[in-house]
């Protein structure tokens, strides 16, 4: 029993750093209604810029270098949109799907020009786990589960408790409306990117504490988020944070009857069940961020 308990740690811990990726994703389909793919080199992004603040000549720590990285991502994210996106908001959806690929094959490749395609890490040292309960969790998994859950919070805060959260949630009912109602389409637009941006740098970052960094680690992780999406229902915020949730639970107790390195395979099985049988998600809805 214990053994199947600390699966399921360990799948909580996984899926709230999933819960991360998929919200952003979520956000931008909810107000501008396409799935962006270049939404996954964010998160290899802020994981390599942390990278980066780390080392010469800045020699920041980690907690410290992750500042700076989630900053410039959210720089990166608002020039995708004013770009490349918001250009072609106007035309056919397919354009913009295909920009999206297109991006993500540039902002990938740029990973490997600038840090090449070798296994990096931060450099932390393996430590013990701290028994509890007979669960066994290192102290960077506790940083992780910790550093999510503050995230999440505050992401709760800014959408029920906020003016911005208001015209975030108006916007993506009816984005014609809401312009009536005198919302700017602009500040909505310019917070959606920021916020998806920060917290898919946010996971990328928690992410590679506990792993390692390479260049594929964006779309790996996207298709993880793209599938947390399509469970909780796209455009829904608070279905694409339980989806990572389930994504990573699901992930991690299937080690106990496959081998790991198919647990991947989890992601895709939802994908294709989720299209072919409930397209719009457990708690889909018209709207979207809610």
């Amino acid at each position: 029993m214990e053994y199947y308990a600390q699966l399921l740690l360990n799948g909580i811990i996984a899926g709230s750093i999933y819960a991360l990726f998929a919200v952003g994703l979520t956000m931008v389909y909810g107000v501008f209604r396409f799935i962006n793919f270049a939404h996954g080199e964010l998160i290899a992004w802020g994981a390599y810029l942390a990278l980066f603040f780390t080392r010469s000549p800045f020699y920041l720590p980690i907690y410290f270098a992750a500042l700076p990285a989630l900053l410039i991502t959210a720089l990166i994210g608002l020039a995708q949109d004013r770009f490349v996106f918001e250009p072609l908001r106007h035309g056919n959806r397919i354009t913009l799907l295909i920009a999206s690929i297109g991006l993500s094959y540039f902002l990938r490749n740029a990973i490997r020009l600038i840090w090449g395609s070798d296994l990096q890490t931060y450099g932390f040292m393996p430590t013990r786990g701290i028994d509890l309960a007979g669960l066994s969790i290192t102290s960077a998994q506790i940083t992780m589960m910790a550093a999510a859950i503050l995230f999440l919070g505050i992401l709760y805060i800014i959408l029920a408790h906020t003016m911005l959260g208001k015209s975030l949630r108006a916007v993506a009912d009816n984005m014609t409306l809401a312009q009536i109602m005198g919302i700017t389409i602009k500040k909505v637009s310019l917070a959606v990117w920021v916020l998806a941006s920060f917290f898919s740098a946010v996971g990328g970052v928690l992410l590679a504490v506990d792993t390692n960094l390479e260049p594929m680690m964006g779309l790996t992780n996207l298709l993880k988020a793209f599938a947390a999406v399509l469970l909780g229902g796209a455009g829904n915020v608070w279905g694409a944070l339980l989806g990572g949730l389930i994504i990573g639970v699901a992930e991690n107790l299937s080690v106990a009857f496959i081998s790991p390195g198919y647990k991947d395979f989890i992601s895709f099985a939802l994908i294709i069940l989720m299209l072919l049988f409930r397209p719009k998600g457990i708690f889909g809805i018209l709207g979207g961020v809610r």
